[in-house]
């Protein structure tokens, strides 16, 4: 039988330095919670069991990752008391019960790929180690870890920056708080830590010390790509930290066949998914969990979030769109807004200034101008003219309005919901519909049109003169006090 393996990941901390009533665990990276990115490379890589250490808002870090990862083998310490990094192991490692290998990972280290971790099991079971310490150099090692190795190149110990001589301050091989171990070997050293400390902690890295005393195997792993263990502790770092992971996140979509006409301000979060031969305009982002199809084309300034967009569909310039759904071969836009409900089915046609929100537009239908569709369904090939209005809210509740297919709505429109438009009827310019209309009828309300002759040589020419008049005047005066 394979070993079971755990990861426990420490993550109770506030983040002080973050200045936010947040904490530090729950800050978005690229769309998702830190701490969800550090729990999905454990997932991803293979790991049978994850045990989040929580804290600080510990019920809304594990909503966060309830919400993140529904159906995962995710348990929960409860660290009530920081008394350093070896008590928050010390918390969770009776959850991890049966497993043989226990990874402890920083939740602040959201660059860290499952890719890494595998190769730190890999190395485990390689080199027979009894814990696997992960190391890096550092350009400028204050405030890490120094590792300090025996004569023959194992690690002894690691010796924390404010308890390190001189000489030890001086090594640039540091500690990235990445570790595996045997559960057995780990549990034995935990129960030997004391404060004995510049902080008066229980220090994790003193039990690289301790199971090497004991005859226990320690190996480092040597990480040459130091950002995939770079912590966050401030907000400056946090917008470090996301710029390259954005990165390099457009860079595996361009190698995937996805066009960035200009890389520097296209912003694609984590989630989101994009199809083949699909192009991004300038300043395009995309939100959440928003999928693109494939051969799609994205115009500049386009924001989407939670949002669907079918194969070959359009979103021309400076759309928005959130929860909506676009149909295979739709246009959206430019300028157009599409509300939470929306759905456009395939080649609709939705134009500038138009505005939807819990609407529906069967196959060929179109609002080219100027509209507001709330809370109604529109039928196949209907055409809604410029200005048209669906009037939903009677100041107490919203109601539908149904538009049948093949319907053609007259531009200044109102349709004064609930109300019912029949299949291939026609609603003429500027009515009101405050009533059901039939399939096939033509419904007018406009007032008849009344028209007084020579009304402009009688009314407006004379008072048009007398103002004109009354302003030469003016100006006269003004001269003649000059």
């Amino acid at each position: 039988m394979p070993p079971r393996t755990a990861a426990i990941v420490l993550a109770a901390g506030k983040g002080t330095r973050m200045r936010s009533a947040r904490a530090k665990v729950l800050h978005p990276v690229l769309g998702r919670p830190m701490i969800s990115w550090i729990v999905g490379a454990t997932l991803e890589a293979g790991f049978d069991q994850v045990v989040v250490v929580v804290g600080h808002q510990r019920e809304a870090v594990a909503d966060a990752l309830r919400r993140d990862f529904p159906d995962a083998p995710i348990g929960f310490a409860h660290q009530a008391e920081q008394r350093g990094t070896g008590h928050a192991v010390q918390c969770a490692l009776p959850a991890t019960e049966g497993a043989d290998a226990v990874a402890i990972l920083s939740g602040d280290t959201p660059a860290l790929d499952a890719d890494t971790l595998r190769r730190l099991a890999q190395l485990k079971a390689e080199r027979g180690a009894t814990l696997v310490v992960t190391t890096f150099e550092a350009d400028d090692p204050t405030g890490y870890g120094r590792i300090v190795r025996d004569a023959d190149g194992a690690v002894s110990r690691i010796v924390e920056h404010k308890d390190a001589t001189p000489a030890e301050r001086a090594l640039h091989e540091v500690n990235a708080g990445l570790y595996l171990a045997d559960r057995a070997a780990l549990a034995d050293a935990l129960a030997q830590l004391t404060t004995d400390n510049a902080q008066g902690e229980l220090y994790l890295t003193d039990a690289v010390a301790l199971t090497a005393a004991h005859g226990g195997r320690v190996a480092g792993f040597v990480l040459h790509d130091p950002f995939r263990v770079a912590g966050i502790n401030t907000r400056a770092q946090l917008a470090a930290i996301e710029r390259e992971l954005l990165a390099r996140r457009l860079d595996a979509l361009m190698e995937a066949g996805v066009t960035l006409e200009d890389p520097a301000s296209t912003r694609v979060e984590a989630p989101v998914e994009i199809g083949e031969d699909t192009v991004l305009g300038p300043g395009v982002q995309l939100k959440g969990r928003t999928v693109i199809g494939r051969d799609c084309r994205i115009d500049a300034g386009v924001v989407l979030t939670d949002t669907t967009v079918g194969d070959g569909a359009h979103i021309k310039p400076y759309v928005v769109a959130e929860s909506a759904e676009v149909g295979p071969g739709a246009a959206a836009g430019p300028f157009a807004h599409l509300r939470p409900g929306t759905v456009l089915g395939p080649e609709v046609k939705v134009g500038n200034f138009v505005e939807t929100k819990k609407a529906t537009l069967g196959r060929g239908a179109k609002a080219s101008h100027l509209s507001y569709l709330g809370d109604c369904e529109v039928g196949a090939g209907a055409n809604i003219g410029a200005g048209t209005i669906t009037c939903n809210y009677d100041g107490f509740d919203k109601h539908r309005t149904v538009i049948g297919e093949g319907v053609f709505i007259g531009s200044d429109t109102q349709l004064v919901a609930p109300v019912e438009v029949g299949a291939n009827a026609v609603v003429g310019a500027g009515t009101t519909v405050t009533r059901n209309v039939a399939p096939g009828a033509l419904v007018v309300s406009r007032t008849p049109q009344k028209e007084i002759a020579g009304y402009y040589d009688r009314y407006r020419k004379p008072k048009a003169e007398a103002k004109r008049r009354a302003k030469a005047a003016a100006e006269a005066q003004t001269e003649e006090k000059g």
